[in-house]
């Protein structure tokens, strides 16, 4: 069976979404966990990690939709299909991607049981894992698919495709 194609404004809006609060996020690296704590920081930040993580799942899943007979339950199931095919590296998806997906469980979840000492410790040490994400799209929408330029803006960085192949799945 073929592979259906992908809708690239889902995946760029979505890599473009992740950018954008990662760049949010980035205000709380290197402050203090005195000063995370002050006024409506971790509130702030929750909301940005939160979107973040969607955004990275929702590619995988619209990647995933499209591989017929393909059946992913979980964002766990996500991440595993993300190494499986090749669009992240394996052992980037089971040691990174598994605990972001179980991540964003336990912030939509159980949310009541994240503290505010763990969120601060997820955002000085664990944004490069997107960033990691972006630049496995990157490569995997170079190789896969031609020519990708990157853009650099506002400290992150943009995707602009100079042409693509829908039939192929670009992270």
């Amino acid at each position: 069976m073929k592979k259906i194609p992908i809708n690239q404004e889902v995946i760029f809006s979505r890599m473009r979404e992740i950018e954008k609060n990662i760049d949010k996020l980035t205000i709380f690296k290197g402050i203090s966990l005195e000063n995370f704590k002050k006024g409506e920081n971790y509130a702030i930040a929750e909301h940005y990690l939160r979107r973040a993580l969607e955004a990275v799942f929702d590619i995988g899943t619209h990647i995933g939709s499209r591989f017929p007979g393909e059946r992913l339950s979980t964002y766990k199931d996500v991440a595993l299909f993300l190494g499986k095919e090749g669009i992240v590296p394996q052992n980037f998806a089971k040691e990174k991607l598994l605990k972001m997906a179980g991540y964003r469980n336990r912030l939509v979840h159980f949310y009541a049981e994240v503290s505010v000492d763990e969120l601060y410790e997820v955002i000085q040490n664990r944004l490069e894992d997107f960033t990691e994400v972006l630049q496995c799209c990157s490569e995997y929408c170079k190789f896969s698919t031609g020519v990708i330029s990157n853009i650099r803006h506002g400290g992150g960085i943009l995707f602009q495709f100079l042409h693509c192949n829908v039939h192929h799945a670009c992270l």
